[in-house]
């Protein structure tokens, strides 16, 4: 099953609540979905894409390294993936938990509705709600973002890779989340059911 979009920022019309907001951006039908926290720490208030702060490029680079962006900038161009934050609101203070709580069904709408094969969460935050809310681990408070950063971890449907902030990274870092993900894409990590047996003939349609 594919999106019908052409549209690379908000695909989905997603409107919360703030006056200001950094909506997901990327491919509609991507496979590689990477989640950060919000503009205040990855950026993008002043341009309206996520990861676009001094840390967000750095991100950006390995990630185009890797494959998964064609070029990287402020309006970077993917390659079947796509960009968002549990918090998309511009606000000027750090995000409460009643409020990431009341933006997260934004988030898990956009996110279902993109429905990539392989998840990166970026940061503490992002990697304890994806795991806690995407896999059936049992996470810790404040999982080892050090140990886990370019690992992968089986989810529900997803596959996670998580990342640790790049405004934490040094000179390893990178390159480990590069060479992780180079060797991901070498291998068959697509999450898709055929369900073409139910629908008679000799045809396939797989869906994630």
């Amino acid at each position: 099953m594919k999106n019908v979009t052409d549209r690379t920022s908000n695909p989905f019309g997603m409107r919360p609540d703030c006056e200001r907001f950094v909506p997901g951006y990327g491919d509609a039908n991507a496979d590689f979905h990477v989640v950060g926290d919000s503009p205040a720490i990855h950026g993008g208030a002043d341009v309206g894409v996520p990861f676009t702060n001094d840390a967000g490029r750095r991100l950006q680079d390995a990630l185009a390294t890797a494959g998964l962006l064609r070029e990287e900038g402020t309006r970077p161009v993917v390659k079947r993936t796509f960009l968002s934050y549990l918090d998309m609101c511009v606000r000027a203070r750090p995000t409460t938990e009643a409020e990431y709580a009341e933006m997260e069904p934004f988030f898990d709408a956009e996110l279902r509705a993109i429905a990539a094969h392989v998840l990166l969460p970026v940061g503490r935050r992002a990697t304890t709600h994806v795991l806690e809310t995407y896999t059936a681990r049992d996470v810790e408070a404040s999982p080892e973002m050090e140990t886990m950063h370019g690992t992968e971890v089986l989810g529900s449907g997803w596959l996670v890779v998580p990342v640790r902030d790049p405004g934490e990274w040094d000179d390893t870092h990178a390159r480990r989340l590069i060479d992780a993900l180079d060797e991901l894409r070498s291998t068959d990590y697509r999450r898709e059911a055929d369900l073409g047996r139910f629908l008679g003939g000799d045809g396939s349609y797989y869906v994630r």
